[in-house]
């Protein structure tokens, strides 16, 4: 069995990255779950904070049998370094799990094993497109497991959403 690493921003955990998640158990004794964008919070590509995103992860991967490390992960603005940083605040793995090219390219330059993943209805379960129903008032809890719309519910993510994604000129006599 392997340590496995997987990276995302998690803004918000979807459908496809629970199964994606799921899948990765099955291969692994030990997984490490990266935050990616952990610095990042209250914009609209990055709604939700680092702790928000923990609990999203966490309770998601309650019912998985996995063991798992939730691991923030601070952006950093040198590519060539950042494998090594992730290494450096992740416990211990062998193998990452990642279709991202950036993501492969950079742990293989690292000397790390990458496998690909299946993607699973990559159109439907896409983070930008479910903050977009978010903000427009569109279904959009049937994308992501139920731990995480629990999650968003007690935070008023949507509400957050809207918020940040507001624009702040007073509507000319066009608009109103």
């Amino acid at each position: 069995m392997h340590r496995g690493f997987y990276v995302g921003r998690f803004q918000p955990l979807h459908e496809g990255h629970e199964s994606v998640l799921r899948e990765i158990a099955t291969d692994c004794d030990h997984l490490v779950v990266g935050i990616g964008s952990a610095d990042k919070s209250h914009t609209v590509e990055n709604p939700f904070t680092a702790g928000e995103r923990h609990v999203m992860i966490t309770r998601t991967l309650a019912d998985v049998d996995v063991e798992a490390a939730v691991i923030p992960l601070v952006d950093v603005d040198r590519n060539a370094l950042w494998a090594s940083h992730v290494r450096s605040l992740c416990p211990p793995f062998d193998v990452v799990y990642s279709n991202n090219p950036l993501v492969t390219r950079l742990f293989e330059e690292d000397g790390m094993e990458v496998r690909d993943l299946p993607m699973f209805n990559r159109q439907e379960y896409e983070g930008t497109g479910i903050r977009e129903r978010m903000r427009s008032g569109d279904p959009w809890e049937h994308l992501v497991p139920d731990p995480v719309v629990d999650v968003i519910e007690t935070i008023d993510g949507v509400g957050r959403l809207r918020h940040v994604a507001a624009d702040d000129r007073a509507p000319t006599d066009d608009e109103e």
